[in-house]
């Protein structure tokens, strides 16, 4: 008998991830540094292991890219990089590399990523940290499967439509692993780049006017110091001295004679 696909819903979300594998999540694709970099002719760092990085060209083999910590900018070759999606994903990583990165003291027990797998190509590994104490750190590497129907597992018993719903359902549930997943591993830089938002421009409102209690001594009161504290704005005011001139009898009469 084939393997019943079992869906889990957790109940309370602890990742903000995107629906579907393929679709970034809400801050873009991330570019991570998988190496310390130096700076030629300065004993200075351009980049460290786990920075984010933005791309500012790309031929290809090499890249200009610039670091969202120190701003500084450095041309590397395209495997000193990985590319991150919804902040756990990562693509172009080994397993010495990510299991240095995952040991980075900004990372804690339940520290995560899942990434491509080096010895079967479409399968990726889910790797976690787990620290024992200030003595003794370890990464475990699980190897995620996938069914013919599409879906994802780590035990044969237990299936994910999505790796989104697999990191999900085992944020809640360690389910055999060492762990709960926590945290996606750490990127230095990631919140860094402050949100732009416009000011919010200042309006006044205007009391309502009930026209048919307003005299002309109302409407046109006051001189051109105290117009902002008028009913209406200067220029209806000036509209409708027009339109009274030219509708005036008076104003009429004259420009016959």
């Amino acid at each position: 008998m084939g393997i019943c696909p079992i869906r889990c819903r957790p109940n309370r979300r602890i990742l903000d991830n995107s629906p579907e594998l393929s679709t970034p999540d809400c801050i873009g694709d991330l570019v991570v540094s998988l190496y310390d970099y130096p700076s030629y002719g300065t004993e200075e760092f351009t980049m460290r292991a786990g920075e984010r990085l933005s791309i500012i060209s790309d031929d290809g083999d090499f890249m200009m890219v610039k670091s969202a910590t120190t701003g500084h900018e450095s041309y590397i070759p395209f495997d000193y990089i990985a590319k991150v999606k919804n902040k756990w994903l990562f693509t172009g990583i080994s397993r010495s590399k990510a299991e240095e990165l995952l040991m980075l003291p900004d990372n804690q027990t339940g520290a995560f990523m899942v990434r491509e797998s080096e010895s079967r190509r479409d399968h990726h590994t889910l790797s976690i940290l787990r620290r024992s104490g200030t003595l003794y750190s370890s990464v475990k590497n699980y190897r995620i499967g996938r069914l013919q129907n599409g879906w994802f597992y780590i035990s044969p018993g237990l299936t994910f439509l999505s790796l989104r719903h697999l990191v999900e359902h085992y944020s809640e549930y360690a389910d055999g692993l060492c762990c709960r997943l926590a945290e996606p591993c750490f990127i230095q830089g990631l919140n860094n780049v402050a949100e732009v938002t416009s000011p919010v421009p200042m309006t006044t409102r205007r009391p309502s006017i009930i026209w048919n209690d307003i005299t002309r001594s109302v409407l046109f009161r006051g001189n051109r110091a105290e117009s902002e504290h008028s009913l209406v704005s200067e220029g209806l005011r000036e509209a409708i001295s027009t339109y009274l001139s030219m509708t005036d009898p008076r104003t009429h009469d004259c420009e016959k004679i």
